[in-house]
């Protein structure tokens, strides 16, 4: 009885610790869990039983899903492998929205595609109340159409961060105190696209889409969400345990700096703190 009585608190703990994690995170194990079609379902194919999912590009119609849910901080990840080939014109997109209009929050991931042999570039954008025109350019270091690497946005009340292969290529701090714009209350849903944007998309448009290299692909598997639902537990966003809060995750630590460095040095290609012709006086957070 003693043994019995000594064990049950325990077995209680774990329980609520158990329920705790379900309900802040969501790790499905097809696409059908947790996301759904969100434009021309015909287009999206799911692969080995619903572990991965095709998106097909044609002249008739790109596609794209959503998860069923949005989320309140937290970080989601995304094994992907994109169009490959002459891409040029295609736009590979995995990015959060609050699906708001006038006041829109988004992060996100646009890969673009190139002409064979070309580096294929990911731009970044953050929008926060409504702002965006926060564009960020890096070319990736490898061939990402030849395997699936894993994007990752990290979400939390100190910073956004957007990660390839877990090297930050671009972090965003929450500087609300200098009265600039930070997205902390509108949840987010998860999304991808894959469409057609040869007015801009690669070499600002001069580079078009090739129909005869049509239908085209893209490649998507271990869907990973990690946050707060909501709806959901009230107090989760605000939770100060949940692990993207915790103090390991609040700034980049000493690998992760050096890695940052390293891409900004040598693999950066635009970023508009330094467009002179679209900011002659560079946005407040460049300097934040």
């Amino acid at each position: 009885m003693p043994t019995m009585m000594a064990e049950t608190p325990f077995l209680c703990i774990v329980t609520l610790c158990t329920l705790m994690l379900i309900q802040i995170s969501a790790r499905p194990t097809t696409f059908a869990e947790d996301f759904k079609a969100a434009w021309s379902e015909s287009h999206i194919h799911q692969v080995d039983g619903g572990k991965a999912i095709q998106l097909v590009l044609d002249q008739s119609t790109g596609c794209g899903f959503s998860s069923k849910r949005k989320y309140l901080f937290g970080k989601v990840s995304m094994k992907i492998k994109l169009v490959p080939g002459d891409s040029a014109g295609t736009v590979t997109a995995f990015y959060m929205n609050s699906d708001t209009d006038t006041v829109r929050d988004e992060l996100d991931f646009e890969f673009l595609g190139n002409r064979s042999g070309q580096p294929y570039s990911v731009q970044t954008n953050i929008f926060a109340h409504g702002k965006g025109d926060r564009e960020q350019r890096v070319n990736l270091w490898f061939d990402p159409s030849l395997d699936f690497h894993t994007y990752s946005i990290l979400w939390s009340h100190k910073h956004i961060v957007f990660y390839v292969d877990d090297v930050p290529i671009r972090e965003y701090k929450n500087n609300q105190a200098k009265n600039i714009a930070y997205p902390t209350s509108q949840p987010m849903g998860v999304y991808s696209t894959l469409w057609e944007a040869d007015d801009w998309a690669t070499r600002g448009g001069l580079e078009k889409i090739d129909w005869s290299k049509a239908p085209f692909y893209a490649y998507y598997k271990d869907f990973d969400i990690e946050g707060c639902p909501v709806p959901g537990p009230a107090n989760c966003p605000s939770n100060p345990h949940n692990w993207w809060e915790g103090y390991a995750y609040q700034s980049l630590n000493a690998v992760e700096a050096r890695r940052y460095r390293w891409v900004r040095v040598n693999h950066m290609v635009y970023d508009y703190c330094t467009d002179k012709s679209r900011y002659p006086v560079p946005p407040i957070e460049c300097h934040a």
